[in-house]
Parts: structure tokens; sequence; C-alpha cells
């Protein structure tokens, strides 16, 4: 019989299968069938299968897994730097998802991809398989140092991806604008990793020795530790707002959140891997394996709170007028991340951790219907330019569907139960410790009506109504292998949200919130990664206090539950009433000048340009010159000196010895002139 440790040893696997497919797309998938597809399809199946034997043997033993791969630096020295498998509630759950969607998106390429004939198409699935190798490496990292390499790995496979079609003028702008804006949130990310080996001496996560519970311990003041002069609690909100701000790059998060609708230029099955599991996926997931550092910062936290309700309601404004399908989803990424940010920051770790899995099922589903219908509408994006396809695709059509009602947070579907379970643990847990939590709910329950309209106003641009063009009227045939994605995902969608309905466990009193009890389960309180643990020391450092509302926190629930759902179907129904006429462009076009402030971004491109070349371009440049004329002058005026007192003291070597004599003797008589002057021998 294969013990516990036997099978989690096994673990590594998960991430070197997709590996080992990239390796074999590159170097041989220009000879295989399907361009390398099938490795892919094989690796990333091998994933999830390991994946869930992983998951089911934590749930049955309740035993986790942490163990060393590699050591750079041992413990025993200055710091503790290695490489390790750390295998927790978190990690064994997150390992499923972004397998499961890898494994889908690889089946999806094979309609949507090999359909145009690409030439790249071994370039394309070795990027993939390298995606899924950095995403799961980056999720089972036991330390910090380990997360940051294979963060930046994440960021590198998303440019190669982005820019997948080089030949064409956007794609390339759009790699390169989403490496740099995600380098520029990885830099502080960077400086924090270094704030915390210096201030740990080590970067693990998990166990007594990690260092969230060596801060945790140092707050409480047994132990000391290297602050640098700070106060502990100040020097840890230093080290957490810099690991943010990678969290905010990667996550697509105001103000670092400009990549990514531009990212749209990439394939479809690109952007539901990036949306849904990977990319934007990875700064939520590094804040919730850091959460037991955060829930310390009370401050900290309440920056992440108001920032993911600000940018969940920004972000959903601006979905409202885009034209182009993807732009709409691409939009609503940003806002459904901003809800993740906002619960962990209000102490919601459970209700992030289930926002964030019942996302990547219906983006995945939402991204790969759309490129269905893309691929339908012979590569045409503009929803302007479809309508009626209702008919013509009826899979594509219901579960995208599923996927839309559950994006928008209507009952009984997925993204209803974890939304509300968001702006729940906002509500309850925030009013009374600080602002900054009241206006981040009060943002995230405004961004729920304009969710539910943009929602339906692409599904009915998309799918309802005369079509509008001869392409929406005879659309292109999808096969198996885009239908199969679709099928399972909608599933879920539809299902997924009873994972942990905590309304109807309120309600009933039942133990269904299967979540809660999973993420609280022995495996975690073994190696200190508790979900029940970071609550309580949310609530402990941030002064959170459950049920500071009014009444009991079971009606509290109900009547948020019942207000979201209120608010999302106001939503969908003006959506609904003002776009199935057979002349929708002319709400949109009502909306006049704020349609235009809308369609630019807020301007958000230009004021970051303006920022890069108005002025740190300048700034630059004035140091330059004051490097190159001062500092550099400085030094060049020393050198000329000691250049040109070297030259007229080369003369002197003549190489004549009776040269040298005579100076010799000059030398001797000065010499014995200049001691008689201070001898007052003359």
């Amino acid at each position: 019989m294969v013990t516990v440790a036997g099978i989690y040893a096994y673990a590594p696997a998960i991430a070197a299968l997709p590996l080992a497919s990239f390796l074999v797309a590159l170097f041989a998938g220009r000879w295989l069938p399907k361009k390398g597809a099938l490795a892919g399809i094989l690796a990333t199946g091998g994933s999830l299968v390991l994946s869930a034997v992983t998951l089911v043997e934590l749930v049955l033993t309740g035993e986790g897994y942490d163990e060393r791969l590699y050591t750079f630096v041992a413990p025993a020295e200055t710091f503790d730097l290695g490489f390790g498998v750390l295998i927790d509630p978190l990690s064994a759950a997150m390992l499923v998802i972004v397998s499961l969607i890898a494994f889908l998106v690889h089946v999806f390429s094979l309609g949507y991809m090999n359909d145009e004939g690409e030439p790249g198409l071994p370039r394309y699935y070795a990027g993939l398989g390298l995606f899924s190798f950095s995403m799961l490496a980056f999720v089972f990292a036991s330390n910090l140092l380990m997360a940051f390499v294979f963060f930046e790995l994440v960021g590198l496979c998303s440019w190669l991806l982005i820019g997948h079609w080089y030949r064409e003028a956007a794609p390339p702008s759009a790699a390169k604008k989403a490496f740099l804006v995600t380098r520029f949130g990885d830099y502080f990310f960077l400086v924090g990793l270094v704030g915390v080996l210096a201030t740990f001496g080590t970067a693990r996560f998990a166990g007594e020795g990690g260092f969230p519970a060596v801060a945790e311990h140092a707050l409480a003041g047994e132990t000391t530790v290297n602050t640098f002069g700070f106060a502990p609690e100040t020097w840890f909100a230093v080290l957490g707002l810099l690991v943010l701000g990678g969290a905010l790059g990667k996550s697509a998060q105001f103000p670092l959140h400009t990549w990514l609708p531009d990212a749209m230029e990439g394939p479809t099955p690109v952007s539901a891997l990036i949306h849904a599991a990977t990319m934007v996926a990875a700064g939520v997931f590094l804040l919730a394996r850091m959460y037991g550092f955060y829930a310390l910062l009370p401050t900290v936290l309440a920056i992440i709170a108001f920032t993911g309700g600000f940018t969940a309601l920004f972000a959903a404004t601006m979905a409202v007028v885009k034209d182009e399908i993807k732009q709409v989803l691409a939009y609503s990424t940003i806002s459904q991340y901003g809800y993740m940010m906002l619960a962990l920051g209000a102490g919601g770790y459970v209700a992030a951790f289930f926002h964030l899995t019942t996302h990547a099922v219906f983006k995945a589903l939402l991204f790969l219907g759309a490129g269905s219908v893309i691929v339908a509408m012979h590569h045409e994006e503009d929803m302007w330019l479809m309508g009626g396809l209702k008919e013509e695709m009826r899979v594509t059509y219901l579960t995208f569907v599923a996927g839309s009602l559950a994006l928008a947070g209507i009952f009984p579907f997925a993204g209803f139960w974890s939304k509300d379970e968001v702006l729940f643990e906002t509500l309850v847990h925030g009013l009374g410790a600080n602002p900054l939590l009241l206006g981040g709910y009060l943002l995230g329950l405004s961004a729920v009506f304009v969710t539910g309209f943009y929602t339906l106003r692409m599904v009915m641009l998309t799918f309802h109504g005369d079509p509008r063009t001869d392409a929406a009227a005879d659309p292109h045939g999808v096969g198996w292998n885009v239908k199969f994605p679709l099928a399972v995902l909608g599933v879920l969608a539809t299902v997924g949200g009873y994972l942990n309905p905590a309304p109807l466990a309120k309600l009933t009193g039942a133990e269904v919130d299967f979540l809660h009890r999973y993420l609280d389960g022995p495996a975690s309180e073994e190696l200190l990664t508790s979900a029940h643990h970071y609550g309580d020391l949310t609530h402990k450092w941030a002064g959170y206090t459950a049920g500071s509302v009014a009444g009991s926190e079971s009606a509290t629930m109900l009547a948020g539950a019942g207000l979201s759902l209120a608010l999302a179907l106001a939503g969908a129904g003006t959506a609904f009433v003002l776009y199935r006429g057979p002349d929708p462009d002319r709400h949109t076009e009502g909306l006049g000048d704020l349609r235009t402030v809308l369609v630019s971004n807020y301007y958000q491109d230009e004021y970051q340009v303006w920022l890069a070349e108005g002025l740190t371009l300048r700034a630059a440049t004035a140091a330059d010159t004051f490097d190159q004329g001062v500092i550099d002058g400085a030094v060049d005026t020393v050198s000329s000196v000691s250049l040109f007192s070297g030259d007229r003291l080369r003369r002197l070597q003549t190489g004549v010895v009776t040269n040298y004599a005579a100076l010799i003797a000059l030398s001797v008589l000065l010499g014995l002139a200049a001691f008689a002057v201070v001898g007052g021998w003359l």
C-alpha cells in the first residue's frame, strides 16, 4: 500500500508533465499529429488525475505535506533558501482548478487554433505547456522565493502567448505592455521578498518556522526580528505592501490593470487560461497563500479591501460600452478579481477562495464560449456584427447563458453563492473596524447592478435579435472539441456554487458549507495554514468582529443575499429591455460624452503614457544630465589631473644613467637646503 508521503511524493509530476509537453511540442511538434496538441492534452490530463488523487488523499487522511526538494542555502546558515512542495487544502484544491482549466483549454485549442491552419502551432502548444507548468509549480511552492521565480515565469509565458501572432501589429505591442506593466508591480514584490528574507531569515510559508508564524510571535512580543529601526507592525506593513504590488500587477487591479484588456490580442484559448486559472489568478492566490501574514496587518487589509471594491465597480462601468465580446469579458475579469481582493481585505479568506474557484469555471466557460462564437463568425469579435446566433449554436448558447448567469450572480448559479459570501464577509466583519471596508462594500454592491447589466447586454447583442451580418445568419459550425469543454464547464457553472452555499447553511442549519470545513481541516491545522486560524488572526489584529451589524448573522446574510440578487436582476432586466429591440445601438450611443469617457477607459492609458514620457522620462533625462555633467565631470577632472601628472613624471624616465645620477644629486641638494631653512641654519 502506498503511504501518504508516497502519494504526495508524486506531486512534482503534476507540474513536470506539462513541462515535458512543452519540450515535446517545442522540439518535435512540427512532425507530430496536431503539432503537439496531443502531448499537451495527455500531459494536462495526467496532471488533472494526479491533482485529483492528491486532493482526495488530503481529504481522506487529513494530513498535509511540506517537503524540501532542493536547498540553495541551508537553514542553519544566514538564510533558509530552497525549493519545496507544500500540499495543504489551499494548494490541493487550486491544483485541481488549474489542471482542469489547462486540460480543457488544450482540448478546445484543437478546434480553435487548428481550424485556422496556424503555422506556429508547435510554438503555441509549447507555450501552453510552459504556462501550465509555471502556474502549477507556483501553486505548490513552499516558500516565497520559489513562488517569486514561478510568478515571473508565468509573466514570461503570458508575454509569449499574448504575442503569438507576432506578424501582426497589435499582439506584440499588447504582449510588451503586459510584460512591462506587470514587471512594474513585480519590482515591488522582489524588494518585498528581499525584505522578508532580511527580516525573518526564511521565506517559508508554513509551519512554526515559516515567516507568517514568526511575524505573529514577534507582534505578540514572544520573539524578536530585525525590523531595521521600525516598529514591528510598521515594518511588516511595509513588507506586505511591497508584495501586494506584485499581486496588484498580476491580478490587474487598479492602477495596474491596463495591460489586461490589450491582452485580448492573444488567441482566445490563451485568454481563457490567463483569466481563469493562471496569470490573473496568481496575484490573488499569492495573497491567499500569505494570508497568515496579511491577517496581522489591519491597515494593509483595509487598503486591499478598498482597492478591490473600487476596482470591481471601476472596471464594470467600462464593460458597459465595449463592442468586442472579449473586451467585455476582459473588464469583467478585472472586476471579479476586485471582489476577491475585497473579500481578502475584509477577513473573508474562504469567501475569496470560493469566488476564485467559481470564477475560474464560469470565466473559462465564457471565454471559450466567446471563442466558439468567434470561430462561427469567421473570427469576427464585434458584437454589433452578430445577433441571432441562439438557434444556430444551441450548445454554445445554453452554456454561455449558464456562465453569464453565474457571472451576474443570479440564483442558483455558482457566482451567486460566492459573490454573496464576499459581500457578506465585508459587511459583517468590517463595519466596526475601518471605514475603508464600508466603502469597499458599497462599491462592490454597486458593481452588482452594473455586472448584471453588461452581462445581459453581451448575451442579447451576441445571441438574440435578428442576424446583423451574413456571417451571423450562416455561422460556421464547431466540432466536439469545442463543445465538450463548454459542456463540462457549463455543468460546473450551474452547480459549482453548492460547494459552499453559506446562505442555505444559515437558513436551514444544515452542514453544507463544505469549503469552510475543508479549508479548516486537520491538514491546515497541521501546517498552520488553517482558514479558521487566519480568520482568528484577522479579527484579533484588525479588530474585525463578526456580527457587528444589527440583527443576527443569519438574517444579515439572507438580507444581503436578497439585496445582491435584486440588484443583479435589476441590472440584467434593464439590459434585456434596452437591447432586445431592433435598434439596440441607440441606447449605447445615447450615453453621449460619458460613453466617450468609458470607451477611452477613463483615459488610463493616456495618463500612464504621460507619467512614463512626460514625467518619468524627463526626470530620467535630468538625472542623466546631472550624472554625465556633474558626477562624471568630477571623476573625469580627477582622472585628467592624474593623467597629466603621470605624463609629466613619465618624461623623467629617460633610461640614461647619468640623468638619474644628476636628479639624485639635485634632490639631495634640495633636501639639504630645505632642512637648513627649517632648522635655521641659513
